[in-house]
């Protein structure tokens, strides 16, 4: 327990070393989500001052998430039980130069959280060891297949000794949501250098406005959205019966 705690603390002292080693840019840093917003591919590119691996780690806030299990009864699925997760980043996406774990050992992607397997998602009520890695395992499985969080690691690309790039590919139901990106140069099983950037998603347009303005006078914006409700029941229901 020692020697894990000495090895997660000298990888932590790593952050003396931030930046000196990596170079690091996004081809856009903000990313406007419109109606009819079809997803983005966003361009990761850097530059290291030395040779290393390169692994790299871009999250969108947390928040939380609701896990339900379903269960057969009389012929009709229904929720039968149910789980809060508190921290489970909205989106989660990992590229590496080489596999995780043949550049660092576990207990360091386990305190920078690098890699699905290796997030830290608490559960709000305790459950049994056995429980709580079904529901995190149905989690992290309805993320990736939504699209949301990687289902492997994805390649980081080198060009020659020192230039690398990576592709990041938001779906169309990316969160909004202030990103944080970070890239760690990776040598003899030891971070040397780490960077960080930002990456912005935000709605912009119509769909700004019509969401700033729910939130912002959320007693009006459910008046009106009653008004419409009504007026489009009494629509329809003088359609029905002219018909």
């Amino acid at each position: 327990m020692v020697i894990v705690a000495a090895l997660v603390l000298l990888q932590i002292s790593a952050d003396a070393a931030r930046d000196d080693a990596l170079t690091v840019d996004l081809s856009q840093d903000l990313i406007g989500i419109s109606t009819g917003f079809s997803g983005a591919d966003v361009l990761l590119f850097g530059t290291t001052e030395g040779e290393g691996d390169v692994i790299v780690v871009v999250r969108a806030p947390d928040s939380q998430v609701i896990v339900r299990r379903k269960d057969r009864l009389a012929g009709i699925w229904v929720n039968a039980e149910e789980q809060i997760f508190d921290d489970a980043p909205g989106f989660y996406h990992v590229a590496a130069s080489a596999p995780l774990e043949g550049l660092l050992p576990d207990p360091v992607l386990d305190a920078r959280q690098i890699g699905t397997r290796h997030i830290a998602i608490q559960p709000h009520s305790l459950l049994s060891t056995g429980r709580e890695q079904d529901f995190r395992a149905a989690l992290i499985r309805n993320k990736q297949r939504s699209g949301l969080y990687s289902s492997g690691v994805e390649k980081v690309s080198f060009r020659g000794e020192r230039l690398f790039r990576t592709r990041v590919a938001l779906p169309a139901n990316v969160p909004t949501g202030d990103y944080s990106v970070t890239v760690y140069l990776v040598n003899d099983r030891e971070i040397t250098s780490i960077s960080e950037t930002g990456l912005s998603v935000r709605k912009v347009g119509f769909e700004a406005k019509l969401t700033e303005f729910a939130f912002e006078q959320a007693p009006i914006y459910g008046l009106i959205a009653i008004i419409i409700a009504l007026i489009a029941g009494w629509f329809a229901g003088f359609v029905f019966r002219k018909v």
